[in-house]
């Protein structure tokens, strides 16, 4: 299904502590499966959802190198953890803790995605939604050629001064 143009908003939906979004995808990233709570969150009814791409929800204030570092990850057969903030149908958004893992067959073999995603700390999402705002700057000054890799120097500069790992950050920020 191709996305139309949506028009983000400043309406913002928080996420419920007690509740969990769930989707997979298969290894393109198309949408396997959305539980009720993603369908809820997303705006899109479960037949838009299934076999879309599951960025059909991304928000364009999302660094691409966030998602490059991801795809990464997880395609190299480990989990990742991360603070996304996602766009809904009808343009809102919802920021989430995400924790990303490959889905394998019977065989070993790498099938897909599986992501739960859950309410973020609220002070986690002030401190990366600044970093964010720095990176995607930066992906616009730079141009698409040599968005993610200046991006992704943001991103590597702000852990090397920190003296943290991205996942060192990404605990600490959740547990702060």
């Amino acid at each position: 299904m191709k996305q139309k143009h949506i028009v983000p908003t400043d309406r913002e939906r928080v996420m419920r502590k007690e509740e969990f979004i769930v989707s997979k995808t298969d290894l393109t990233g198309r949408i396997t499966y959305g539980n009720r709570i993603f369908i809820e969150f997303s705006g899109y009814s479960e037949a838009e959802l299934l076999g879309a791409q599951h960025n059909i929800i991304r928000h364009p204030d999302m660094p691409r190198a966030v998602f490059n570092l991801l795809w990464d990850t997880i395609a190299q057969g480990n989990e990742i953890f991360a603070y996304v903030k996602n766009m809904s149908k009808d343009g809102g958004f919802y920021w989430v803790f995400a924790n990303v893992t490959p889905s394998y067959d019977m065989n070993g073999k790498m099938t897909g995605y599986y992501s739960v995603r859950r309410k973020p700390n609220p002070k986690a999402v002030d401190v990366v939604s600044g970093l964010y705002q720095v990176m995607l700057a930066e992906e616009q000054r730079v141009g698409a050629k040599d968005a993610i890799a200046a991006s992704t120097k943001i991103l590597l500069d702000t852990l090397a001064e920190k003296g943290l790992s991205y996942e060192e950050l990404i605990f600490a920020l959740e547990a702060s």
